[in-house]
């Protein structure tokens, strides 16, 4: 008996039809890896199943019995439990108190904390979850708390769980190790859909897969014996899609962007402790690292959105500082790690937020006007030239899939042609179809000349396009390697604070 079947579900919006007569299936005891293009229907899929949205026609039957969930509190009451990708735990509060809230058992009118913790560790133990039920959840890993989120679902009786991107953020080692914890609940009889854009992890883990293009199920239920990455990203966008772009480097020249010992702290913790970089014209320099390393401070100095306490920036033999705007004028350009809080602004149209930051260029204003009709040429071409899909340039830029709005940023960037790209997960969230996109666009400005900084927690990324790789942990430049010398493990390695036995001075 099947698990989950959703039959011939459709949901309409005003605009588009997101699912389109769609049927899936999840077996007991099974994972099933559902895959997509950005925009293809995959998120509002599962959440019709997990009650976050109504569809319009179509039958949901749970263990062969028809249901209707109208909110996420009959998806829970049915055993279904979804772990997002952003997840909502208090990080002052102990594994055990964040996995019990609202569900504490009780001695009389007190909660029985004894017992919760008892019966939280018997769980962490049973699934190999290796985390302490009354561990602050601040000390934990980004892997560790995602074992929590999937604790608290269990926790409350779910059979069937939905996982959203779960390997986004995890190092080589976390990803092994939640798919250990995913084979031991598969082996509990729990049902597992994983949401995911890695096409290799889909093939590591999954038993079925089901791809939807366009708002249709092209492919349902398929075994993966003999099917390859590029299979399944055909699948996904209907062409071919060159998945490992690599191209040689034949064109790179001098040191021309260098970073001296920035330091930078953050109310009396040190952050960032003394990092020092070079980048060639013509090169791309990877930096991996796990998240909350100085990452994010370190995108934010280099690009004036905030100042260092100490140390210098050049470009060629000029001192670059000011502000962000400042920066943009030295022809620093930046791709943000978050494109919705820090790259887009979802009420404007898209060719608002095509010039947001250049807006005082001079063929976008003159003599305090801005020029309407350059505006809306420049952006139309950008659409174009970008491949954006969108009906015109004045939509709003919250109408776009994921991918789309990212493309709208590195629209943005690259065609104002900056000499220095600050880069920062340029494809988190995207599709096979856009990151092959991006990525070509990165190495044609790196063939180009361009001097590129790429900060990315996608390490098949970061080796695929860097020319050498630096590993930022704890706030420091702990390794800088040519690329063609590194591997998974060994990244994986140093970005958690590991050694490596053979590494280039980190200048």
């Amino acid at each position: 008996m099947n698990s989950v079947e959703m039959i011939d579900i459709v949901k309409q919006y005003p605009l588009v039809r997101a699912v389109d007569h769609v049927s899936f299936s999840l077996g007991q005891g099974e994972i099933h890896s559902l895959l997509g293009e950005n925009g293809a229907g995959k998120s509002t899929l599962m959440k019709i199943l997990y009650g976050m949205t109504l569809p319009d026609e179509g039958e949901i039957r749970v263990n062969g019995e028809p249901v209707k969930i109208k909110s996420p509190k009959d998806a829970i009451r049915l055993g279904i439990g979804m772990v997002h990708q952003h997840f909502m735990l208090s990080p002052v509060m102990s594994v055990t108190e964040n996995i019990i809230v609202n569900h504490e058992p009780r001695k009389g009118w007190l909660i029985d904390e004894k017992k919760a913790e008892q019966e939280i560790q018997a769980l962490i133990d049973r699934f190999h979850f290796n985390i302490n039920a009354k561990a602050k959840v601040q000390e934990l890993s980004v892997g560790e708390q995602q074992r929590v989120e999937i604790l608290k679902a269990i926790y409350r009786g779910a059979n069937i769980l939905i996982l959203d991107e779960p390997t986004a953020v995890l190092t080589p080692q976390e990803v092994e190790e939640l798919f250990v914890i995913m084979r031991n609940l598969k082996k509990d009889n729990k049902s597992i859909i994983i949401i995911t854009h890695k096409l290799k992890e889909t093939l590591a883990i999954a038993d079925r897969i089901s791809v939807l293009r366009d708002g249709k199920m092209v492919e349902s239920g398929l075994p993966l014996d003999n099917v390859t990455t590029s299979d399944l990203a055909k699948m996904m966008v209907g062409r071919d899609v060159e998945l490992n772009v690599r191209r040689e480097n034949t064109n790179m020249g001098e040191e021309f962007f260098r970073i001296q010992d920035l330091k930078l702290s953050e109310r009396g913790v040190q952050v960032l402790k003394g990092i020092s970089l070079s980048i060639r014209k013509g090169e791309i320099l990877g930096v991996a690292g796990i998240e909350g390393n100085g990452q994010t401070e370190l995108i934010e100095v280099l690009t004036g959105l905030r100042k260092a306490d100490s140390g210098t920036m050049t470009m060629g033999t000029e001192a670059i500082h000011g502000d962000a705007h400042a920066f943009l004028k030295h022809k620093i350009g930046h791709i943000p790690e978050d494109r919705l809080s820090r790259g887009l602004v979802a009420e404007m149209s898209i060719e608002d937020n095509l010039i947001l930051g250049y807006h005082d260029e001079p063929q976008f204003l003159k003599q305090g006007l801005l020029q309407k009709k350059n505006i809306q040429s420049y952006a139309e071409e950008a659409v174009g030239e970008y491949m954006i899909k969108t009906p015109n340039a004045r939509e709003f830029v919250s109408s776009l899939s994921g991918g789309n709005q990212q493309k709208v940023v590195i629209a943005r960037v690259f065609k104002q042609n900056p000499d220095v790209l600050i880069v920062a997960q340029p494809t988190r969230g995207v599709d096979v179809g856009a990151m092959e996109y991006i990525h070509h666009q990165l190495l044609r400005l790196r063939d180009e000349g361009k001097a590129i900084l790429l900060i990315s927690a996608d390490l098949d990324e970061v080796r695929s396009l860097s020319d050498r790789i630096a590993v930022i942990y704890d706030g420091r430049i702990v390794s800088v390697q040519q690329a063609e010398d590194t591997d998974e493990l060994s990244l994986g390695l140093l970005m958690t604070g590991g050694k490596e036995e053979h590494h280039e001075q980190a200048v």
